[in-house]
C-alpha cells in the first residue's frame, strides 16, 4: 500500500500553472513590501509613519467600500461599515427611481 501513496512532490506536479504564478506573485509581493518598508523607515520616522498610515487607511477604506476584507477582519468591518459608504449601497440607491418620478 505505501507504494501507491502519492508523495507531496507528485501532488505538486499536478497543480495548474496559474497556482504557481499566484504563489510566485505573493512571494515577490512580500519581498517588495519588505524592501519598500525598509526604504521608508530609513527616512524620518514621522514621515515614514505618515506614509504607512496613509497607505493602510486607503487599503482599509477600499476593503470597507468593496467589502472584500480578509475574513478575520469581517467582524470589525461589520461594525464600522454602516458609518461609511459601500459599493453595494451605492448600486442599490442608483437602481431606485427618484422621488416624484414614475
Amino acid at each position: 500500500m505505501p507504494l501507491l501513496a502519492e508523495s507531496a512532490l507528485d501532488k505538486m506536479k499536478t497543480l495548474p500553472p496559474m497556482v504557481w504564478l499566484k504563489i510566485a506573485a505573493v512571494i515577490v509581493g512580500i519581498i517588495l513590501v519588505v524592501f519598500i518598508f525598509r526604504r521608508v523607515m530609513k527616512v524620518n520616522k514621522i514621515i515614514g509613519s505618515i506614509i504607512i498610515f496613509v497607505v493602510g487607511t486607503i487599503v482599509f477604506f477600499s476593503w470597507v467600500y468593496n467589502r472584500n476584507e480578509p475574513k478575520f477582519l469581517t467582524p470589525m468591518v461589520e461594525k464600522i461599515a454602516p458609518f461609511f459608504p459601500t459599493a453595494g449601497a451605492y448600486n442599490a440607491k442608483q437602481q431606485t427611481a427618484p422621488k416624484g418620478a414614475r
